[in-house]
């Protein structure tokens, strides 16, 4: 960081001072970014395992039932060839 001092005389005495700073641009704004970003995508892995689930529990409910309507086939068939004796 580097402060300048201007200082200049007027013809009637006067003297004004002007002072420049530099000062480095400010850097740290990839944190915040960084923090909602990590953020973002732990919400989306939420979801993305709510929806994963749901998925299996639906596909389990239709295994369970196709396997009853099968028990229920294979039962109706028993019946049959019962009759037919």
């Amino acid at each position: 960081m580097a402060d300048e001092i201007h200082t200049t005389r007027d013809p009637d005495g006067t003297t004004h001072t002007t002072t420049v700073i530099d000062r480095e641009p400010r850097r740290g704004g990839g944190m915040g970014l960084g923090l909602i970003l990590l953020v973002a995508i732990v919400i989306a892995g939420f979801f993305a395992f709510q929806f994963l689930a749901n998925d299996k529990a639906e596909s389990g409910a239709i295994t369970e039932a196709a396997q009853k309507v099968g028990d229920a086939a294979e039962n109706v068939g028993d019946a049959a060839q019962e009759a037919v004796k």
